[in-house]
């Protein structure tokens, strides 16, 4: 590895060269600056490697480091940001990291205009005393096949979107929320309204190039280097960095029609859930429990929607049929596609504007199987207050777990799953001892969502999580990973805010 002094391009300090960082002092276990008077003769200070992009180490700078989306977790404060100018950047810092004994972990960067944070929601993406690289430093779009895309891991999927659509293609798979980070999804899997038809947006990824945790860039595919792609999808950051995705792509329609249908009650919503997943008969389908008219209890929504170009309008009588929802409550709405993406643009600058957007968010992801889905979701009817929901959603609908192949995204043992998404975002005002309740009943639900047969998606915020808790959620890729973990990160750099290992 090149150690060397490095240019006041590569190392941003507080103001000025003479608090310009120089190294790592390994003796004291803090940066060190050019004129630092508290360094003794005899300290050991290991000169920071020559740069493509840049390491910041004004902490100053580190507002939107001191949290993620989540808001849940506090001293996040990294000791240094790494903007990367190149894939080389990433693999010389984790060295670095590994041989100074500091931690690293991406910070996607999500989010639109000037709030671009961490899209974790409980620390998983934080590393406080370490390094944290800013994933937009690796954004662009690198090439643009005839089914394909190759993109940097810090590209958005509201970019990438927005730059296929002009050549009247687009992504198979795709989140609810566009402004996501690339990689920063994949590491968890990545869930939308086409996982009846696609599985998790990790199963439409073709290739990686990954760095690992002793910093070699690898390509890794299902063929090449099969081992560190399994684990890298939806594996937590545990094994590498993701610098580099190469994603399928599937013509793009031009229309969208979208069809809102109600249910009084959770077996009939989820018999209709079933008929649709079985019969491909709509392109994306979610579901939703959502507030009667009268606010007296909860009931259920599907959302349908059916994709169309040029005069081939879908046939509305046909795609209903055999359904049945209230119907004389059921919406239909036509949109282009772009904007049926791009939906919840709207609800984002809603919640920023009420000031929902900056509450604590306790959000709790989970994988059910049919099996014990009804009986969850009935207990959640009645744990569930309307406050407890805020300005949020709660969303719940089926698709095959055979469709999720990534093997990190362990699925219920069933045929068809249930995803359970509460995403809570509270109302202004609403005091800690309220997010706590929040966190406890989170931690409730998820135990006896266990007990149904389970399993978590990895976002949100379940407290008090113990090694056990994750043997049991990951059984026998539990192995498997910690196997990859001391192949590819022997010096448990990346990522430890996940907490797999203890």
């Amino acid at each position: 590895m090149n150690l060397h002094t490095p240019s006041r391009r590569a190392v941003l300090g507080t103001v000025g060269a003479a608090a310009a960082v120089i190294g790592w002092n390994a003796t004291t276990g803090s940066w060190a600056f050019a004129a630092d008077t508290a360094r003794r003769t005899g300290d050991r200070v290991v000169p920071v490697p020559d740069l493509d992009g840049t390491l910041t180490t004004d902490t100053s700078q580190f507002g939107s480091y001191s949290h993620d989306f989540g808001r849940l977790v506090t001293g996040t404060v990294p000791w240094a940001v790494l903007t990367p100018g190149s894939v080389q950047d990433i693999a010389v810092m984790i060295r670095y990291a590994r041989a100074n004994k500091l931690k690293l972990a991406v910070s996607g960067r999500s989010g639109t205009g000037g709030d671009l944070e961490s899209h974790s929601c409980y620390g998983q993406a934080a590393v406080p005393g370490g390094i944290a690289v800013d994933a937009r430093g690796m954004a662009r779009i690198l090439s643009t096949g005839s089914a394909s895309i190759t993109v940097e891991a810090g590209a958005t999927f509201a970019e990438i979107t927005d730059h296929l659509l002009l050549r009247g293609r687009t992504l198979p798979a795709l989140p609810d929320y566009l402004p996501l980070s690339v990689g920063g999804t994949l590491s968890v899997g990545g869930i939308g309204l086409t996982m009846g038809t696609e599985g998790l947006i990790a199963d439409t990824v073709q290739s990686l190039v990954v760095v690992t945790g002793t910093g070699e860039v690898v390509t890794t595919s299902p063929s090449r280097q099969p081992e560190l792609f399994r684990t890298a999808l939806a594996g937590g950051g545990q094994v590498g960095v993701i610098v580099q995705v190469t994603l399928r792509t599937v013509p793009a329609a031009e229309r969208a029609t979208v069809f809102s249908l109600l249910y009084d009650n959770v077996a009939a919503f989820m018999k209709d859930s079933e008929i649709l997943l079985a019969d491909h008969r709509f392109q994306m389908q979610g579901g939703e429990m959502v507030r009667r008219p009268d606010d007296s209890g909860w009931r259920y929504k599907i959302e349908a929607v059916a994709t169309y170009s040029g005069g081939r309008v879908p046939d509305r009588a046909r795609l209903l049929r055999g359904l049945k929802d209230l119907r004389a409550e059921a919406l239909i709405e036509d949109y282009a596609l772009r904007d049926y993406l791009f939906r919840l643009d709207g609800f984002e600058a809603y919640l920023k504007d009420a000031g929902h957007w900056a509450q604590p968010k306790p959000w709790l992801s989970l994988f059910l199987p049919r099996s014990s889905a009804a009986r969850f979701l009935r207990m959640v009817e009645g744990e569930l207050a309307p406050d407890d929901l805020g300005a949020g959603v709660l969303l719940s609908y089926p698709y095959l777990t055979s469709a999720v192949t990534a093997p990190m995204a362990v699925q219920p043992d069933d045929r068809v799953g249930y995803l359970f998404d509460l995403l809570r975002f509270p109302h202004p005002g609403t005091g800690a001892a309220d997010i706590d309740r929040m966190m406890q009943q989170n931690r409730w639900l998820y135990d006896r969502a266990v007990a149904m047969g389970a399993k978590r998606y990895l976002v949100g915020a379940v407290p008090n999580l113990t090694t056990d808790d994750w043997r049991r959620h990951f059984g026998t890729s539990y192995k498997t990973l910690g196997k990859a973990k001391q192949r590819f990160d022997p010096g448990n750099v990346l990522t430890p805010g996940q907490g797999f290992f203890g």
